[in-house]
Protein backbone atom coordinates (compact mmCIF):
# COMPACT_ATOMS: atom_id res chain seq x y z
CA UNK A 1 0.00 0.00 0.00
CA UNK A 2 1.17 3.54 -0.78
CA UNK A 3 0.50 6.61 1.31
CA UNK A 4 -0.94 9.60 -0.49
CA UNK A 5 2.49 11.25 -0.46
CA UNK A 6 4.14 8.20 -2.03
CA UNK A 7 1.33 7.92 -4.58
CA UNK A 8 1.78 11.57 -5.50
CA UNK A 9 5.53 11.16 -5.90
CA UNK A 10 5.26 8.02 -8.05
CA UNK A 11 2.31 9.12 -10.21
CA UNK A 12 3.13 12.79 -10.77
CA UNK A 13 -0.34 13.94 -9.75
CA UNK A 14 0.34 15.76 -6.50
CA UNK A 15 -1.39 15.32 -3.15
CA UNK A 16 -4.01 18.02 -3.68
CA UNK A 17 -4.84 16.53 -7.09
CA UNK A 18 -5.31 13.07 -5.56
CA UNK A 19 -7.63 14.54 -2.95
CA UNK A 20 -9.55 16.34 -5.71
CA UNK A 21 -9.98 13.17 -7.78
CA UNK A 22 -11.07 11.29 -4.68
CA UNK A 23 -13.80 13.87 -3.97
CA UNK A 24 -14.78 13.83 -7.66
CA UNK A 25 -15.22 10.05 -7.60
CA UNK A 26 -12.57 9.48 -10.25
CA UNK A 27 -9.80 7.75 -8.28
CA UNK A 28 -10.37 7.03 -4.61
CA UNK A 29 -7.97 5.37 -2.16
CA UNK A 30 -8.24 1.66 -1.53
CA UNK A 31 -8.43 2.28 2.21
CA UNK A 32 -8.86 5.24 4.55
CA UNK A 33 -7.64 4.89 8.14
CA UNK A 34 -10.79 5.56 10.22
CA UNK A 35 -8.73 6.97 13.11
CA UNK A 36 -6.35 9.33 11.31
CA UNK A 37 -8.13 9.88 7.99
CA UNK A 38 -4.96 9.00 6.08
CA UNK A 39 -5.49 7.70 2.54
CA UNK A 40 -3.76 4.52 1.30
CA UNK A 41 -3.59 3.27 -2.27
CA UNK A 42 -3.23 -0.28 -3.59
CA UNK A 43 -0.29 -1.18 -5.87
CA UNK A 44 -2.49 -1.65 -8.93
CA UNK A 45 -3.82 1.90 -8.58
CA UNK A 46 -0.45 3.38 -9.55
CA UNK A 47 -0.97 2.60 -13.25
CA UNK A 48 -4.43 4.16 -13.09
CA UNK A 49 -3.02 7.30 -11.45
CA UNK A 50 -0.31 7.62 -14.09
CA UNK A 51 -2.93 7.18 -16.82
CA UNK A 52 -5.09 9.81 -15.14
CA UNK A 53 -2.13 12.21 -15.06
CA UNK A 54 -1.56 11.73 -18.79
CA UNK A 55 -5.22 12.27 -19.64
CA UNK A 56 -5.35 15.46 -17.57
CA UNK A 57 -2.20 16.78 -19.22
CA UNK A 58 -3.96 16.59 -22.57
CA UNK A 59 -7.08 18.23 -21.12
CA UNK A 60 -9.55 15.36 -21.25
CA UNK A 61 -12.79 16.18 -19.36
CA UNK A 62 -13.39 14.37 -16.07
CA UNK A 63 -16.56 12.74 -17.38
CA UNK A 64 -14.57 11.03 -20.13
CA UNK A 65 -11.70 10.16 -17.78
CA UNK A 66 -14.14 8.26 -15.54
CA UNK A 67 -15.20 6.12 -18.50
CA UNK A 68 -11.62 5.57 -19.67
CA UNK A 69 -10.57 4.34 -16.23
CA UNK A 70 -13.69 2.18 -16.00
CA UNK A 71 -12.96 0.55 -19.35
CA UNK A 72 -9.16 0.41 -19.11
CA UNK A 73 -8.93 -3.04 -17.54
CA UNK A 74 -11.69 -4.58 -19.64
CA UNK A 75 -11.16 -6.96 -22.55
CA UNK A 76 -13.04 -4.73 -25.00
CA UNK A 77 -10.98 -1.57 -25.65
CA UNK A 78 -13.40 -0.05 -28.15
CA UNK A 79 -14.86 2.36 -25.60
CA UNK A 80 -11.43 3.62 -24.56
CA UNK A 81 -10.26 4.01 -28.15
CA UNK A 82 -13.46 5.84 -29.05
CA UNK A 83 -13.08 8.28 -26.14
CA UNK A 84 -9.44 8.93 -27.03
CA UNK A 85 -10.30 9.54 -30.67
CA UNK A 86 -13.17 11.85 -29.78
CA UNK A 87 -10.91 13.93 -27.54
CA UNK A 88 -8.22 14.06 -30.21
CA UNK A 89 -10.79 15.46 -32.65
CA UNK A 90 -11.74 18.11 -30.08
CA UNK A 91 -8.10 19.07 -29.68
CA UNK A 92 -7.59 19.31 -33.43
CA UNK A 93 -10.73 21.42 -33.81
CA UNK A 94 -9.64 23.64 -30.94
CA UNK A 95 -6.21 24.10 -32.51
CA UNK A 96 -7.77 25.03 -35.85
CA UNK A 97 -10.00 27.61 -34.15
CA UNK A 98 -7.06 28.97 -32.16
CA UNK A 99 -4.98 29.36 -35.32
CA UNK A 100 -7.85 31.23 -36.97
CA UNK A 101 -8.21 33.58 -34.00
CA UNK A 102 -4.45 34.21 -33.86
CA UNK A 103 -4.47 35.02 -37.56
CA UNK A 104 -7.24 37.56 -37.02
CA UNK A 105 -5.42 39.11 -34.05
CA UNK A 106 -2.22 39.44 -36.07
CA UNK A 107 -4.11 41.17 -38.87
CA UNK A 108 -5.61 43.62 -36.36
CA UNK A 109 -2.14 44.23 -34.96
CA UNK A 110 -0.70 44.84 -38.42
CA UNK A 111 -3.38 47.47 -39.02
CA UNK A 112 -2.51 49.21 -35.77
CA UNK A 113 1.18 49.59 -36.46
CA UNK A 114 2.86 50.51 -39.71
CA UNK A 115 6.64 50.11 -39.55
CA UNK A 116 7.08 52.70 -42.33
CA UNK A 117 5.64 55.45 -40.12
CA UNK A 118 7.35 54.60 -36.82
CA UNK A 119 9.35 57.64 -35.68
CA UNK A 120 12.83 57.27 -34.21
CA UNK A 121 13.39 57.51 -30.47
CA UNK A 122 14.03 61.19 -29.90
CA UNK A 123 13.01 61.72 -26.27
CA UNK A 124 15.39 63.60 -23.97
CA UNK A 125 15.50 63.07 -20.22
CA UNK A 126 17.76 64.54 -17.52
CA UNK A 127 17.32 63.28 -13.96
CA UNK A 128 19.29 63.58 -10.76
CA UNK A 129 18.62 61.42 -7.74
CA UNK A 130 20.50 59.99 -4.76
CA UNK A 131 22.59 56.98 -5.71
CA UNK A 132 21.45 54.91 -2.68
CA UNK A 133 17.79 55.47 -3.56
CA UNK A 134 18.30 54.37 -7.16
CA UNK A 135 20.36 51.38 -6.04
CA UNK A 136 17.59 50.27 -3.65
CA UNK A 137 14.95 50.66 -6.36
CA UNK A 138 16.93 48.58 -8.85
CA UNK A 139 17.61 45.90 -6.23
CA UNK A 140 13.87 45.68 -5.57
CA UNK A 141 12.96 44.85 -9.19
CA UNK A 142 15.95 43.41 -11.04
CA UNK A 143 15.14 39.79 -10.08
CA UNK A 144 11.89 39.93 -12.08
CA UNK A 145 13.44 40.81 -15.46
CA UNK A 146 12.62 38.41 -18.30
CA UNK A 147 15.07 36.13 -20.10
CA UNK A 148 12.91 34.90 -22.97
CA UNK A 149 14.60 35.87 -26.30
CA UNK A 150 11.19 35.83 -27.99
CA UNK A 151 10.02 38.62 -25.66
CA UNK A 152 12.92 41.09 -25.78
CA UNK A 153 10.77 43.96 -24.46
CA UNK A 154 10.74 42.16 -21.09
CA UNK A 155 14.52 41.67 -21.03
CA UNK A 156 15.24 44.83 -19.08
CA UNK A 157 13.91 47.34 -16.58
CA UNK A 158 11.39 50.04 -17.39
CA UNK A 159 12.32 53.54 -16.19
CA UNK A 160 8.96 55.32 -15.97
CA UNK A 161 9.53 59.04 -15.39
CA UNK A 162 6.62 61.28 -14.52
CA UNK A 163 6.79 64.56 -12.64
CA UNK A 164 9.18 64.27 -9.71
CA UNK A 165 8.92 60.48 -9.50
CA UNK A 166 10.84 57.62 -11.10
CA UNK A 167 9.30 54.18 -11.09
CA UNK A 168 11.33 51.16 -12.13
CA UNK A 169 9.46 48.06 -13.23
CA UNK A 170 10.42 44.56 -14.35
CA UNK A 171 8.39 41.49 -15.33
CA UNK A 172 8.92 38.11 -16.94
CA UNK A 173 5.15 37.33 -17.09
CA UNK A 174 5.31 35.07 -14.01
CA UNK A 175 6.26 37.86 -11.63
CA UNK A 176 6.29 41.64 -11.64
CA UNK A 177 8.15 44.09 -9.41
CA UNK A 178 7.72 47.85 -8.97
CA UNK A 179 9.72 50.39 -6.97
CA UNK A 180 9.49 54.17 -6.72
CA UNK A 181 11.92 56.94 -5.80
CA UNK A 182 11.93 60.72 -5.99
CA UNK A 183 13.91 62.41 -8.76
CA UNK A 184 14.69 65.98 -9.82
CA UNK A 185 15.28 67.68 -13.12
CA UNK A 186 12.58 66.33 -15.43
CA UNK A 187 10.12 69.03 -16.30
CA UNK A 188 8.57 67.44 -19.37
CA UNK A 189 5.81 64.96 -20.04
CA UNK A 190 5.84 61.32 -19.00
CA UNK A 191 8.74 59.35 -20.51
CA UNK A 192 9.24 55.59 -20.51
CA UNK A 193 12.60 54.02 -21.27
CA UNK A 194 13.38 50.30 -21.25
CA UNK A 195 17.00 49.73 -20.23
CA UNK A 196 18.42 46.29 -21.13
CA UNK A 197 19.34 44.07 -18.21
CA UNK A 198 23.14 44.05 -18.81
CA UNK A 199 23.17 47.85 -18.82
CA UNK A 200 21.02 47.92 -15.67
CA UNK A 201 23.61 45.72 -13.97
CA UNK A 202 26.43 48.00 -15.12
CA UNK A 203 24.52 51.00 -13.76
CA UNK A 204 23.90 49.28 -10.44
CA UNK A 205 27.61 48.57 -10.07
CA UNK A 206 28.30 52.33 -10.12
CA UNK A 207 25.93 53.11 -7.25
CA UNK A 208 28.20 52.37 -4.32
CA UNK A 209 28.51 55.86 -2.84
CA UNK A 210 26.27 58.56 -1.42
CA UNK A 211 26.63 61.02 -4.29
CA UNK A 212 23.94 62.16 -6.69
CA UNK A 213 23.45 60.00 -9.76
CA UNK A 214 22.61 61.56 -13.12
CA UNK A 215 20.37 59.61 -15.48
CA UNK A 216 20.22 60.87 -19.07
CA UNK A 217 18.35 59.76 -22.17
CA UNK A 218 19.14 61.29 -25.53
CA UNK A 219 17.47 59.59 -28.46
CA UNK A 220 18.22 55.88 -28.20
CA UNK A 221 21.17 56.42 -25.82
CA UNK A 222 20.91 55.92 -22.05
CA UNK A 223 23.62 57.05 -19.64
CA UNK A 224 24.08 56.93 -15.89
CA UNK A 225 26.81 58.95 -14.20
CA UNK A 226 27.84 58.58 -10.57
CA UNK A 227 30.82 60.67 -9.56
CA UNK A 228 33.40 60.27 -12.31
CA UNK A 229 32.09 56.87 -13.38
CA UNK A 230 29.71 56.28 -16.23
CA UNK A 231 27.69 53.47 -17.83
CA UNK A 232 26.10 54.03 -21.22
CA UNK A 233 24.33 52.03 -23.90
CA UNK A 234 21.31 51.76 -26.15
CA UNK A 235 17.79 51.59 -24.83
CA UNK A 236 15.53 48.77 -25.99
CA UNK A 237 13.46 49.80 -29.01
CA UNK A 238 10.32 48.13 -27.67
CA UNK A 239 7.24 49.23 -25.78
CA UNK A 240 6.86 47.90 -22.26
CA UNK A 241 3.40 46.54 -21.31
CA UNK A 242 1.09 48.84 -19.38
CA UNK A 243 2.10 47.68 -15.91
CA UNK A 244 -0.45 49.99 -14.25
CA UNK A 245 -3.21 47.72 -15.51
CA UNK A 246 -1.38 44.67 -14.19
CA UNK A 247 -1.17 45.99 -10.62
CA UNK A 248 -4.86 46.85 -10.29
CA UNK A 249 -5.78 43.95 -8.03
CA UNK A 250 -9.00 43.27 -6.15
CA UNK A 251 -8.80 43.77 -2.37
CA UNK A 252 -7.20 40.85 -0.56
CA UNK A 253 -6.18 39.57 2.85
CA UNK A 254 -2.97 41.09 4.18
CA UNK A 255 -0.78 39.14 6.58
CA UNK A 256 2.42 40.50 8.14
CA UNK A 257 5.13 37.82 8.09
CA UNK A 258 8.52 37.51 9.77
CA UNK A 259 10.76 37.06 6.75
CA UNK A 260 13.51 34.93 8.42
CA UNK A 261 10.94 32.46 9.75
CA UNK A 262 9.08 32.27 6.45
CA UNK A 263 12.31 31.82 4.53
CA UNK A 264 13.32 28.95 6.81
CA UNK A 265 9.90 27.33 6.37
CA UNK A 266 10.17 27.63 2.59
CA UNK A 267 13.72 26.29 2.42
CA UNK A 268 13.17 23.35 4.76
CA UNK A 269 9.52 22.53 4.15
CA UNK A 270 8.09 20.02 1.68
CA UNK A 271 7.53 21.09 -1.91
CA UNK A 272 5.68 19.84 -4.93
CA UNK A 273 7.76 19.30 -8.05
CA UNK A 274 5.85 20.55 -11.10
CA UNK A 275 6.92 19.86 -14.64
CA UNK A 276 6.66 23.14 -16.51
CA UNK A 277 4.52 23.07 -19.63
CA UNK A 278 6.40 25.81 -21.44
CA UNK A 279 9.31 24.90 -23.73
CA UNK A 280 12.69 25.75 -22.29
CA UNK A 281 11.52 25.88 -18.66
CA UNK A 282 12.54 23.04 -16.36
CA UNK A 283 10.66 21.50 -13.47
CA UNK A 284 9.89 23.88 -10.61
CA UNK A 285 9.58 23.49 -6.84
CA UNK A 286 6.14 24.66 -5.79
CA UNK A 287 5.35 25.75 -2.23
CA UNK A 288 1.73 25.83 -1.11
CA UNK A 289 0.66 28.64 1.22
CA UNK A 290 -2.45 29.18 3.27
CA UNK A 291 -3.51 31.54 6.05
CA UNK A 292 -5.05 31.11 9.49
CA UNK A 293 -7.35 33.83 10.82
CA UNK A 294 -5.66 36.36 8.52
CA UNK A 295 -2.75 36.42 11.00
CA UNK A 296 -0.45 33.53 10.09
CA UNK A 297 0.94 32.17 6.84
CA UNK A 298 1.52 28.42 6.74
CA UNK A 299 3.74 26.61 4.25
CA UNK A 300 1.91 23.41 3.39
CA UNK A 301 3.97 21.76 0.68
CA UNK A 302 2.13 18.74 -0.69
CA UNK A 303 0.07 18.10 2.37
CA UNK A 304 -2.01 19.84 5.00
CA UNK A 305 -0.33 22.26 7.39
CA UNK A 306 0.22 21.41 11.01
CA UNK A 307 -2.17 23.80 12.73
CA UNK A 308 -0.68 26.01 15.41
CA UNK A 309 2.88 26.00 14.04
CA UNK A 310 2.85 29.58 12.73
CA UNK A 311 5.05 29.66 9.67
CA UNK A 312 5.97 26.01 10.21
CA UNK A 313 5.27 23.22 7.77
CA UNK A 314 3.40 19.97 7.67
CA UNK A 315 3.10 17.05 5.27
CA UNK A 316 0.29 14.90 6.56
CA UNK A 317 -3.07 14.04 5.00
CA UNK A 318 -5.50 15.55 7.47
CA UNK A 319 -8.33 17.92 6.65
CA UNK A 320 -7.58 21.65 6.92
CA UNK A 321 -10.81 22.90 8.40
CA UNK A 322 -10.71 26.55 9.40
CA UNK A 323 -7.77 27.41 7.17
CA UNK A 324 -7.75 29.66 4.13
CA UNK A 325 -7.59 28.34 0.60
CA UNK A 326 -4.28 27.05 -0.74
CA UNK A 327 -2.14 29.13 -3.10
CA UNK A 328 0.71 27.54 -5.01
CA UNK A 329 3.76 29.65 -5.92
CA UNK A 330 7.19 28.97 -7.36
CA UNK A 331 9.37 28.59 -4.27
CA UNK A 332 12.46 30.09 -5.90
CA UNK A 333 10.47 33.09 -7.12
CA UNK A 334 9.04 33.71 -3.66
CA UNK A 335 12.45 33.47 -2.00
CA UNK A 336 13.82 36.00 -4.50
CA UNK A 337 10.88 38.33 -3.86
CA UNK A 338 11.43 38.12 -0.10
CA UNK A 339 15.11 38.96 -0.56
CA UNK A 340 14.28 41.87 -2.87
CA UNK A 341 11.78 43.16 -0.28
CA UNK A 342 14.81 43.87 1.95
CA UNK A 343 12.87 43.94 5.22
CA UNK A 344 12.66 41.65 8.26
CA UNK A 345 8.89 42.04 8.05
CA UNK A 346 6.87 42.08 4.85
CA UNK A 347 3.18 41.94 4.01
CA UNK A 348 1.82 39.06 1.95
CA UNK A 349 -1.45 39.95 0.27
CA UNK A 350 -3.64 37.06 -0.82
CA UNK A 351 -6.27 37.78 -3.47
CA UNK A 352 -9.93 36.79 -3.18
CA UNK A 353 -9.26 33.48 -4.97
CA UNK A 354 -6.30 31.10 -5.44
CA UNK A 355 -6.07 32.23 -9.08
CA UNK A 356 -5.18 35.82 -8.06
CA UNK A 357 -1.55 36.97 -7.87
CA UNK A 358 0.23 36.91 -4.52
CA UNK A 359 1.54 40.37 -3.60
CA UNK A 360 4.66 40.93 -1.49
CA UNK A 361 4.66 44.44 -0.04
CA UNK A 362 6.75 46.62 2.25
CA UNK A 363 4.72 47.91 5.16
CA UNK A 364 6.67 51.18 5.16
CA UNK A 365 6.69 51.79 1.40
CA UNK A 366 3.58 51.28 -0.71
CA UNK A 367 5.59 52.16 -3.82
CA UNK A 368 7.73 49.01 -3.63
CA UNK A 369 6.07 45.64 -4.16
CA UNK A 370 6.15 42.53 -6.30
CA UNK A 371 3.52 40.15 -7.64
CA UNK A 372 3.82 36.40 -8.20
CA UNK A 373 1.49 34.55 -10.54
CA UNK A 374 -0.06 31.50 -8.81
CA UNK A 375 0.49 27.91 -9.94
CA UNK A 376 -2.54 25.69 -10.48
CA UNK A 377 -2.83 22.98 -7.84
CA UNK A 378 -5.71 20.88 -9.15
CA UNK A 379 -3.87 18.90 -11.85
Amino acid sequence: MRSIGEMARDSGLGVSALRFYDRAGVLGPAWVDPASGYRWYAPEQLDEARLLARLRRVGMPLADIRLVLAGWSGEDADLVRGLLQAHLRRLEQGLAEALSEFSTIRELLDHRENPMTVSPLTGTVHLSLPAPALAAALDAVRFASGRDPELPMLGGVLFDIEGDALRVVATDRYRLAVARTDADGHGGSREQVVVPAPLVDAMRALLSGDELARFTVEGDRVTLEAGERQASGQRLAHDFPDYRRLVQLPPGRRVVVEVPALREALENGPVRVAEDREPGRSARDISVLTTVDDKTVLVCGDGAPDEGTGTGTGNDDRDTGGLGYHVGVDRGFLLEALAAGDRDRLVLEFGPAPTAPLAIRRADDEGAFSLLMPVRLDD
